[in-house]
């Protein structure tokens, strides 16, 4: 019994020397970071879904940034495309999967991700990909989406690779849709910090 109750005096003074480091990082600016990509990928998608819904063009059109309205061939084409090409009533969404990366140069931060979720109405399974500028305090204009994509789930394999070499700015629409290949001319290319891609368990 004596040494049980060492081993809990033990335990306990350990927890405690653990939450007083805790706060001690979190005072001093330490590793201490709560990362809302997710977040607020999540809530971006819900305000495409609204915007679908609602065929509201104007909201749909200020969640881009201004070098995507800028390099974008004919938005207002691919909204008209895109509120034409979902079917039905969109009833639910769920995440796929994910990534973000950025960068801290003396003061010049930047953050960028790329997220994709399946959106189901009560007709059609859909593939929503949204490439989206969080922050970049050097170049405020690239704030805001970059590229959204919207397919049926069943062409997955075919017409989405993540942002990668299917890339345009502003809305997405198939080759076989565009008169030619929209090709953006700002730097968004993958870095090689980007953290490894999240998959749904």
């Amino acid at each position: 019994m004596r040494s049980y109750g060492i081993m809990k005096r033990f335990v306990a003074l350990l927890c405690a020397s653990a939450m007083l480091m805790l706060c001690s990082c979190a005072r001093m600016g330490g590793p201490v970071v709560y990362n809302d990509d997710g977040s607020k990928a999540d809530a971006r998608l819900e305000e495409v879904i609204e915007a679908i819904k609602n065929e509201d063009k104007e909201a749909l059109k200020a969640m881009f940034s201004e070098q995507a309205l800028n390099e974008a061939d004919d938005l207002d084409g691919q909204m008209d495309y895109l509120l034409g090409f979902i079917q039905g009533n969109i009833e639910s969404w769920k995440f796929q999967g994910g990534s973000a990366d950025g960068a801290n140069y003396e003061g010049h931060k930047t953050r960028k991700s790329r997220y994709w979720y399946s959106v189901k109405t009560d007709k059609e399974e859909y593939l929503f990909f949204l490439l989206e500028y969080t922050e970049d305090t050097d170049h405020p204009e690239n704030v805001g989406l970059y590229m959204l994509q919207v397919i049926y789930m069943k062409d997955e394999d075919t017409q989405f690779d993540g942002g990668n070499d299917i890339l345009c700015a502003g809305i997405y629409k198939p080759e076989e849709e565009n008169n030619e290949t929209v090709q953006p001319s700002g730097d968004i290319e993958k870095s090689e910090g980007e953290e490894e891609i999240v998959q749904p368990s």
